[in-house]
């Protein structure tokens, strides 16, 4: 079973008297931000963009001191990294690194950088993650709520000894000690998190969803009907999921959709799918998806974009752009 902390766990005041950089404003970078300084941790921003960019705008809107990465580094005891993962490197080496003192803590909420060696930290710094299992607009609103949304803790370099107790601290000040912070390691989240995403939650359902669309089109049904039945009802059958899991799911549904489900889903997600399942696995394990993806962003993208143009120019999208014009409740 997994290790939890809990707010009887975290000592704010390990955090007192030190000052805390978050690079990067946008979901993670704000919520961070806000939710510490509202549990009184001294927070500045360190900015990598130019100063007419909106998350430079966002962050000084916001009341906070706002100036360039390396002097936020160099000012700073913790330095929270939350810009992309294809920057990370870059500006880990040319502005943090070159700041950087004995004891300071480098912060993470996704380990990919460091787990596939893109940044090799000084062996003199602490190195840690806090990850919210949730966006940032997620974090804030259950912060602002009396709540908080649950975080994994992980730790990679421990050169004060205090490591675990600054990160719980982190944790407890943005909120995530309220609902619980799960122990995980830099190496088990980056693998499970990247293989979520490609699997079940970005590529898998939008894979379904085009695929189960398709069929019904090929098959003479009208889009706008295919349309409601494999992707606006989906979010009911997610929210069934969040709630309380496959057995509320099924005990919700009726009884025809749960038999039709329980002996048809294992057709569709076959032994094969998940051979390819392992396969995909292997490939981030290995460091050759991280590879691919640095190496397609460092060429300009050009793959990458012709992969979203054509997920924005499938029938279903067009589609759904009309039939949520009908729905007034969808922000």
């Amino acid at each position: 079973m997994a290790t939890i902390y809990y707010e009887k766990d975290a000592d704010l005041s390990v955090l007192s008297g030190k000052t805390v950089a978050v690079i990067g404003f946008g979901s993670q970078g704000h919520a961070h931000a806000m939710n510490l300084r509202d549990s009184g941790v001294e927070v500045i921003i360190g900015h990598h963009g130019g100063p007419s960019s909106a998350t430079f705008t966002a962050a000084k809107d916001a009341g906070f001191e706002v100036v360039r990465v390396a002097e936020a580094s160099k000012r700073a005891d913790v330095i929270v990294v939350l810009v992309p993962d294809t920057i990370q490197k870059d500006v880990y080496t040319n502005e943090i690194k070159p700041n950087l003192e004995a004891g300071n803590s480098l912060m993470f909420s996704h380990g990919l950088s460091i787990h596939f060696k893109l940044i090799v930290p000084e062996p003199e710094t602490d190195v840690w993650m806090i990850a919210p299992k949730g966006p940032g607009h997620l974090v804030r609103d259950e912060y602002e709520a009396g709540a908080g949304v649950p975080c994994l803790v992980a730790i990679k370099q421990d050169a004060t000894g205090n490591a675990m107790q600054t990160a719980l601290a982190y944790g407890a000040g943005i909120g995530g000690a309220r609902a619980g912070i799960i122990e995980t390691t830099f190496k088990e989240e980056t693998e499970t998190d990247l293989f979520g995403e490609q699997t079940v939650l970005c590529g898998g359902s939008a894979a379904l969803i085009k695929t189960g669309f398709e069929v019904l089109i090929e098959a003479g049904y009208q889009p706008e009907i295919a349309f409601f039945e494999v992707m606006h009802e989906l979010k009911l059958i997610v929210d069934l999921y969040y709630r309380g899991g496959l057995k509320f799911m099924n005990y919700s549904v009726s009884d025809t959709a749960e038999y039709g489900g329980l002996s048809v889903g294992p057709k569709i997600i076959t032994a094969e799918t998940k051979k390819v399942m392992k396969e995909v696995l292997r490939r981030i394990q290995d460091g050759e998806f991280t590879k691919e993806w640095m190496d397609e962003y460092a060429s300009g993208g050009k793959n990458f974009q012709k992969l979203r143009d054509a997920d924005a120019n499938h029938p279903v999208e067009k589609t759904g752009e009309e039939l949520r014009k009908m729905m007034s409740w969808i922000k």
